[in-house]
């Protein structure tokens, strides 16, 4: 039996809705039957009564169930940070010995860290002196020497690192690893990205959601503000009771339902009513979560001052509230794109995010979280261990720095099952091409999915005809890093 009231709405039907109920609907019925849902988490799509964002199971059981992503904006010279060259420093000021390589812009002779490196830690690995907090956390460190992307520019590597992908539109990391996990706190963002003082290149397509359905995209919080109406714009209403504005979101849901009944595969309609609930819902736990001042002086002296140290600071309380996927940003502003003045440029830098990284490891490592959660510290790639000579509008014709450099570069794991104090790979003895157990950006993701308990051939999600994937058609996981 029918309870529901004829309207005029019911006799109407636009041309996708008259083939859907005739004949083509059979069709499409049985192909529903034949392919299925690809994964849990295209079930919990399916099914409306269950939250896109619903805490899922992933293909296996994982060693990380969340993860932090801090990006070093503009490519950390990997020779002046945590692979050390001594052939450099042989032959500083010298042409090296060895095939030319293209970069984006000429290069000289070969060029010294100046930077002395010391071996930390039981496992001895050895660590720039402009990371001292940072060197006594390498136990619990994996250092892979020998990424390498595709190449030398920031736009089409930002977008590598951060989708998978160079060129098109695709989802982000973060948007895949809260596609197919969930988050554990519907109050707040599943996946939220960091950023002081505005966006980075490429700006928001860093945490794009690409074609997943829009609830899935990181938020953006400007962390340069400490306060939670600066930090979260519109997080309060002085002029609305929070059961007013449950009355008047339940009006607009009716509406929007009515709406959405005939533009069900509109995904940024769904985005948009999916943002109206999690705005009235941050409400209760967002001021919480980033007032760092609720934590003991003891945790915040360990974190030290500064903007960098907050962030580390507000992804750790994040993380711990439920938020699955958490991305923090640093060198906005004065990035770590060192073309000239590299010494006094990169040493700055560190000093702005090395006691906070270090007390960020520390404190999830005190509080028993750091074995189930993935830390990632990596930039778009490295810088060449030559010099760069005058280049018009970026070193000013001074001959003190690198320039981009994509054939091999270094990224750090920590925790969520990597191998603790492992190095990974090499490159060659100057450090500009990776020669020994070379893993690209595609590599990298796959492990990680793998870390998170997918098999990123797998985990994938139907668009346009195809089945797409964070790896698209490569990538293999390196068990070797893996504990």
């Amino acid at each position: 039996m029918n309870n529901h009231p004829i309207t005029t709405d019911d006799f109407i039907l636009n041309r996708r809705d008259f083939l859907s109920r005739t004949g083509m609907g059979f069709g499409a019925m049985g192909l529903g039957m034949l392919f299925g849902a690809q994964n849990p988490a295209e079930a919990a799509m399916a099914d409306a009564s269950v939250s896109p964002m619903a805490p899922r199971m992933p293909h296996f059981a994982p060693r990380a169930k969340r993860m932090i992503h801090i990006f070093l904006n503009g490519g950390m010279s990997h020779v002046d940070t945590f692979d050390p060259k001594p052939e450099l420093k042989k032959l500083d000021g010298q042409e090296l010995p060895m095939d030319s390589l293209r970069t984006e812009r000429p290069t000289g002779a070969g060029m010294a860290s100046p930077y002395e490196f010391r071996q930390h830690g039981e496992s001895g690995i050895p660590v720039s002196e402009i990371f001292p907090h940072l060197s006594e956390c390498v136990d619990d460190m994996c250092v892979i020497r020998s990424m390498h992307a595709d190449v030398p520019n920031h736009e089409p590597s930002l977008m590598l690192m951060n989708t998978g992908e160079a060129r098109l539109i695709r989802p982000s990391l973060g948007s895949w690893v809260t596609y197919g996990l969930g988050t554990e706190n519907q109050n707040l963002p599943g996946f939220i990205s960091m950023c002081p003082r505005g966006y980075p290149i490429q700006e928001s397509q860093n945490w794009q959601s690409g074609f997943l359905p829009g609830i899935y995209q990181g938020t953006y919080v400007d962390t340069q503000h400490t306060d939670i109406e600066r930090l979260i714009e519109s997080i309060r209403n002085d002029h609305t009771s929070l059961g007013r504005q449950r009355s008047q979101l339940d009006l607009l849901q009716q509406l929007n339902d009515k709406h959405q009944a005939s533009r069900s595969e509109d995904g940024a309609l769904e985005a948009r009513i999916q943002s109206y609930e999690l705005a009235y819902r941050m409400q209760m736990d967002a001021t919480d979560a980033f007032d760092v001042m609720r934590e003991p002086e003891s945790v915040r002296t360990m974190y030290g001052p500064g903007v960098q140290a907050r962030q580390m600071l507000i992804a750790r309380r994040l993380l711990e509230r439920g938020v699955r996927f958490v991305q923090v940003w640093h060198g906005e502003g004065q990035p770590w794109d060192n073309h000239d003045d590299l010494e006094v440029n990169h040493r700055r830098l560190a000093k702005e995010c090395d006691q906070g990284i270090a007390a960020l490891l520390k404190d999830l490592k005190q509080r028993g979280m750091l074995e189930d959660t993935l830390v990632l510290c990596t930039g778009e790639f490295g810088r060449t261990p030559t010099v760069e000579l005058p280049t018009p509008g970026l070193n000013a014709g001074k001959i003190n720095g690198r320039d981009h450099n994509h054939y091999g570069f270094s990224c750090w794991l920590a925790g969520g099952g990597v191998k603790p104090g492992h190095i990974h790979g090499a490159t060659d003895e100057f450090g500009f091409r990776a020669v020994e157990g070379r893993m690209h950006v595609h590599d990298l993701h796959a492990t990680i999915l793998h870390l998170l308990g997918f098999d990123h051939e797998h985990f994938t999600y139907r668009y346009a005809g195809r089945d797409f994937r964070l790896t698209d058609v490569h990538g293999n996981v390196f068990h070797e890093i893996i504990a």
